[in-house]
């Protein structure tokens, strides 16, 4: 079919919706909701078959919906309505939630079902719920609903759905239901309004005199306060705040706009500044055991199964700084010093890395220097990781990559993905950014020089299938990051036992002798910083423009022609006219001079 998504931002939904439809056969193009005269020009343009729209925050006009099935997906049960009902769900502690595939009419979420599926609920931010329990639902639920569609087969009435429970109508969530009464409300009850504001728009809260938004929250057991509210100690940039029966961390914030000025979402330590004068850091040995009974929040966590190290690394949304680099190439020097065969470079559950960070780059007011400074320690991460002879490496993605991360990863001997996992390996959308992490070197060494300059060329996401057929990664298994992890585990543990072990890490070294002898590491890393520093120091300045774009979160003015097909097909047969106008013109001209 022909499928036009219509979406607010081209965000991790509709992402993971596009690999799986285009993977399904599906021709499918994209359009972001600017405003109703460009919604009916690209259907236009497009003639879809249907429209899907993952993510929306207007209703779609009923000139479209009433010609053309457009097909919504809905975070919430079947007959549930609303613009804040995963938000409502989580601060309530709903057990079990659900996605709806519903057709647009004219009152919002209020249509016909095409399709549903259930989850049930973690405790959880709302942003790591939407990337894995919602988007799989909805996976499943737009298949069905299109398959439905091809058969010729009707939607029915929420109502008629007997067989489920049935939801309602739920408000726009307010700062006022959200705000946490430290005095009364307890460690779930902080978390889970902390959870349910996660992404956005986070909790108003006034912490040491400042006002500001809450986000990223952990449980804490072993730390505890007397002062309901009361900041205790800090840890990488977190705060760690006191509760009635024990404490959360809170990760990050954003301080509350003043006027119209825009404030970004950064580690809480660097928002508080000199207002943390006092504030005792809190420490936690790497390698220290996880406690389920005691747990505690920490970005990176080393353990050991057997030969086999692994090295978490938790990074809020997958933004790594330059201070969390310089922590992560010390994590990874400390484990090269740990007797094992394997590391297995985990990341995080959500995200295994996007590459550098570009609010913090953007809050220190010195932009160009701090790309610099983050660039160059993210490349001293990959130069450990490449260098490291002494062991086998594996990069195991139990989350989404993108830009910089992605590169990071193949810095590895062996990349594994989990079932699902989207990647971006591009740099092209942030303005034209060249890239660095040893790209150049990494990415061609394993698929070619011809199929790497493709894939960084069309700035398009690439699902856990075709990342494997195309070379980019050697496996994909187990559809559930914790699965997979323990999936991971063992398979490096086999890789470590191994009777040809011994010969797989000779070939490994005499491969690395031979690449540096070719062309040194350090030559590419100059060749691609020589780039760089065109984009953060140059005359065009397309970085500088799309990184402030994305940081702040500025509404799109169009949808980029990478991704809306139907318009680069509609400028191509624009310019063909054209060049035949000129061609008549021309003939016409050369006849009269003759």
């Amino acid at each position: 079919m022909k499928v036009l998504f219509l979406t607010h931002a081209f965000n991790a939904l509709a992402q993971r919706l596009f690999v799986e439809l285009a993977d399904a056969g599906h021709e499918v193009a994209i359009e972001f909701d600017v405003n109703d005269a460009v919604t009916r020009e690209a259907v236009t343009l497009a003639q879809p078959d249907v429209i899907v729209a993952p993510f929306l925050k207007r209703a779609i006009a009923e000139d479209v919906w009433s010609r053309i099935p457009c097909l919504i997906v809905h975070p919430g049960p079947p007959g549930d309505r609303g613009p804040s009902s995963l938000d409502w769900a989580i601060q309530e502690g709903e057990q079990e939630w659900g996605v709806t595939v519903l057709q647009a009419v004219a009152e919002m979420d209020a249509g016909p079902v095409w399709a549903h599926a259930k989850f049930l609920m973690r405790l959880a931010p709302k942003s790591s719920l939407y990337r894995r329990e919602v988007t799989e639902a909805a996976v499943v639920c737009v298949r069905e609903a299109l398959d439905k569609l091809a058969r010729g087969a009707r939607p029915c009435p929420a109502s008629d759905l007997r067989a489920v429970p049935t939801g309602r109508f739920r408000r726009l969530m307010k700062q006022a239901d959200r705000a946490i009464d430290w005095a009364r409300d307890d460690t779930p009850t902080v978390l889970r309004k902390i959870h349910a504001a996660d992404g956005f728009p986070g909790v108003r809260d006034r912490v040491l005199g400042r006002d500001v938004h809450l986000y990223g929250a952990h449980t804490e057991a072993a730390l505890r306060g007397s002062v309901p509210g009361a900041v205790i100690v800090m840890r990488d940039g977190a705060i760690l705040r006191a509760t009635i029966d024990g404490a959360v961390w809170i990760t990050h914030l954003r301080a509350v706009a003043e006027g119209d000025e825009p404030t970004l979402k950064l580690p809480a330590a660097q928002v508080l500044g000199e207002a943390l004068a006092g504030v005792p850091e809190s420490t936690v040995a790497l390698d220290a055991p996880e406690a389920r009974s005691e747990p505690t929040w920490r970005e990176l966590r080393y353990e050991q199964h057997g030969e086999v190290g692994v090295l978490h690394f938790a990074f809020h949304n997958g933004a790594m700084s330059t201070d969390q680099c310089r922590r992560l190439l010390a994590a990874i020097r400390f484990a090269r010093s740990r007797p094992a065969k394997v590391l297995l470079l985990a990341g995080g559950p959500d995200f295994w890395s996007n590459g550098i960070h570009l609010n913090t780059i953007e809050a220190t007011g010195r932009t160009a220097d701090a790309s610099w400074e983050n660039i160059n320690a993210i490349d001293d991460v990959a130069r450990e990781i490449v260098t490291m002879t002494d062991r086998l490496t594996v990069s195991a993605l139990g989350g989404n990559a993108g830009a910089g991360g992605v590169f990071l990863a193949l810095a590895a001997d062996r990349v594994w993905l989990r079932r699902g996992v989207i990647l971006n390996p591009h740099y092209k959308g942030m303005g034209n950014l060249y890239g660095s992490e040893y790209w150049t070197y990494l990415l061609p060494r394993r698929v070619g020089e011809a199929r790497a300059r493709e894939i960084t060329a069309r700035r398009l996401p690439m699902g856990d299938r075709e990342a494997v057929a195309l070379g980019l990664a050697d496996a994909q298994f187990a559809p559930e990051p914790g699965l997979f992890l323990a999936d991971a585990v063992k398979r490096a543990q086999a890789m470590a036992a191994d009777p040809s072990f011994p010969e797989l890490l000779s070939a490994k070294r005499a491969a690395r002798e031979r690449d540096e002898a070719a062309k040194p590491l350090e030559r590419y890393r100059e060749q691609e910083l020589a780039r760089m520093k065109l984009n953060f120091y140059g005359f065009d300045p397309s970085y500088h423009v799309a990184r402030y774009h994305f940081v702040y979160k500025l509404p799109k003015a169009r949808t980029p022609y990478y991704l809306a097909r139907h318009r680069v097909f509609g400028r191509e047969e624009k310019r063909g006219r054209d060049q035949k106008l000129v061609r008549q013109v021309d003939a016409v001209t050369l006849k009269s001079s003759r």
